[in-house]
């Protein structure tokens, strides 16, 4: 590996609005203050961030590379130019960990194209805390993304992976726009078998953190308000 070239740092952030280094460790604040380029999907919630976590951090300084929906291949393949003249670079979530149910995997592909060193930090992974808290298999587990809009497509998706579940003996994890959970939820408890699993966990690591499993019909009485809270949706069936 040529050394000149700098580290690509993979800094994962806070998933709520509560002070990072209560959920972030030390090593992440001891980056951001020593690198200058990033690459984020939202400029203003980077500084944000980056200033909470260094207020010292010169916010002049900073060069930021912004990595959405709208951003060119041409533009995009330009981010780790900082990398080849020797600065690092740090790949900054929205929330949680960058390239996981993130744009930020592409970056890193390149990154490993031109030999460029990726660095992974510790931080807090919606998918990977809600799984730990669910008692189902952590053994084998598939992450599904987004199911469906359609409601007639999103149930048979579901009967799907409950099948898929039950045949390998597999926890299926998804997540569904906030505004959307209560459907969710409704056509989880009535599409799937009344026993198979469901776990639900939301606003995890925030002080109104919910997770709780139970089959599915008990789900049906449900009174826990899941409205515009950020959840993580998990079934098994034995």
């Amino acid at each position: 590996m040529n050394n000149a070239k700098g580290t690509l740092y993979l800094i994962p952030t806070r998933l709520g609005d509560n002070p990072p280094l209560e959920v972030l460790p030390i090593s992440i604040k001891k980056i951001i203050e020593d690198v200058d380029y990033y690459i984020v999907e939202n400029e203003k919630t980077a500084r944000r961030f980056i200033k909470r976590v260094s207020p010292s951090k010169s916010q002049p300084s900073l060069k930021l590379s912004v990595l959405n929906k709208y951003t060119t291949e041409s533009e995009r393949d330009t981010y780790l130019n900082a990398c080849l003249e020797g600065h690092s670079v740090g790949l900054l979530s929205e929330a949680g960990c960058p390239a996981i149910a993130d744009p930020g995997s592409d970056i890193v592909s390149m990154a490993h194209r031109m030999d460029i060193k990726v660095i992974p930090l510790v931080g807090p992974s919606s998918i990977i805390l809600a799984l730990m808290a669910s008692g189902m298999n952590g053994q084998s587990f598939c992450f599904n993304g987004y199911l469906p809009i359609d409601k007639s497509e999103r149930k048979s998706k579901l009967k799907t992976l409950e099948r898929l579940s039950a045949e390998h003996n597999q926890s299926q994890i998804f997540i569904e726009t906030p505004y959307r959970n209560m459907k969710m939820l409704d056509d989880l408890a009535n599409t799937l078998h009344p026993q198979t699993r469901i776990c639900v966990a939301c606003d995890l690591t925030l002080p109104t953190e919910f997770i709780k499993t139970m089959p599915a019909k008990a789900w049906k009485n449900n009174t826990e308000d899941l409205h515009k809270r950020p959840a993580i949706f998990i079934i098994h069936k034995n």
